[in-house]
């Protein structure tokens, strides 16, 4: 998308997102949506647990 840049390491791997503030303005929707992917991309190889595993921890924690 165009307002977008993305910052890479050396080895070409994304590292951080450069967003035009005028693009925020004309296409937050956009924006928000490939903000959306990347976090998605960035978690693709986090540990999946199962969702009683899950609330297990919350309930350890004290957040569920």
């Amino acid at each position: 998308m165009k307002g977008i840049s993305y910052l890479r390491d050396k080895k070409n791997r994304r590292k951080a997102v450069v967003i035009d503030l005028k693009t925020i303005e004309e296409n937050s929707e956009k924006v928000y949506e490939t903000i959306d992917v990347l976090v998605a991309e960035s978690r693709r190889d986090d540990e999946i647990i199962d969702w009683e595993t899950a609330k297990k921890q919350l309930r350890k924690k004290g957040k569920l």
